[in-house]
């Protein structure tokens, strides 16, 4: 994969499968922007989180996908339509539920010893609702995302473990592809 190939990328998953990990990585690697959908729901200030209006989170997000470039990621999926339709590709990271469980333990203990940044403050109640958000993606939203996400087979990505990953950058650079397939 190229930066020529590649300029704009939507990853989606659920909380603790990776994605802004995969996000920066890629960003760094490539020298795209990178965009996170909690800060496209969220204008982070001094004083907390303010919740954006459906109108300025749209707004926000359709100025993100007409730039030349972006990485673009979250949970996301109800309303980032106009992302998928954009995309050159669509990585969804489908990381096991056991794996997501332990990455959401250990996020909320190296946040809180101040070994990882949050865009929230890393409290007991924010804990509890990812494992409630995690258990909401494997019991309903996984199959919703893999609906919607049908249509864009052909610039589709299912991640299942991390090692998909370099067989998808090696895999096209191999084979100098321009078309997708799902792992």
């Amino acid at each position: 994969m190229t930066n020529d190939q590649m300029k704009k990328i939507h990853i989606i998953g659920s909380v603790g499968s990776g994605k802004t990990t995969l996000a920066r990585s890629l960003s760094t690697r490539f020298d795209l922007p990178h965009y996170e959908l909690d800060n496209v729901v969220w204008k982070r200030t001094d004083r907390g989180d303010i919740r954006r209006s459906e109108k300025e989170r749209d707004e926000y997000l359709q100025s993100i996908v007409k730039a030349d470039s972006w990485i673009i990621e979250g949970v996301h999926y109800e309303w980032v339509a106009e992302s998928f339709e954009n995309a050159d590709m669509i990585i969804f990271l489908d990381i096991s539920y056991g794996k997501r469980k332990y990455r959401i333990i250990r996020r909320f203990i190296l946040q809180k010893l101040g070994l990882e940044k949050a865009n929230y403050a890393p409290t007991f109640k924010i804990f509890r609702k990812m494992f409630v958000w995690n258990r909401y993606f494997e019991e309903k939203s996984r199959q919703e995302i893999l609906t919607i996400l049908g249509v864009h087979q052909h610039k589709l990505y299912i991640v299942k473990e991390s090692i998909d990953l370099e067989k998808i950058y090696f895999r096209r650079r191999e084979h100098g592809r321009t078309d997708y397939t799902t792992c």
